[in-house]
């Protein structure tokens, strides 16, 4: 996976992060794309791929989707790749959609629609 594709998950989440969370978030949550942890670079970059690729063999059809199942595809990709790099993970980074908080859901949401959108142009 490329850094751009990591790069355009991150920011997209940033941004969502800045709309959707309930007073100041957490520095890590904000961290610019250079200063962010390898392991979670190539997380980013791993499901931007994997959202790339599924509205590549839906032949663009995930417009279709409801936001929450936008975003439920990018929260169990997120797991995935937790499991992959972390041996043992903190329960917050694996939790299910349901346990997630409602800033996150709509973050998440928002991660995938941007991914999208540069796999549609």
């Amino acid at each position: 996976m490329t850094n751009e594709t990591g790069r355009i998950f991150r920011e997209a989440w940033i941004a969502g992060v800045r709309k959707h969370y309930p007073g100041e978030p957490k520095p890590g949550y904000v961290t610019p794309w250079e200063e962010t942890p390898e392991w979670e670079r190539q997380a980013a970059a791993a499901v931007s791929g994997q959202v790339r690729e599924f509205v590549s063999v839906s032949d663009g059809n995930t417009s279709k989707l409801t936001r929450e199942q936008k975003g439920r595809f990018v929260a169990l990709c997120w797991i995935a790749q937790i499991h992959r790099l972390i041996e043992s993970p903190k329960p917050g980074y694996v939790a299910d959609w349901a346990e997630l908080p409602a800033w996150q859901r709509e973050t998440d949401a928002d991660v995938f629609e941007a991914i999208e959108r540069g796999a549609n142009s």
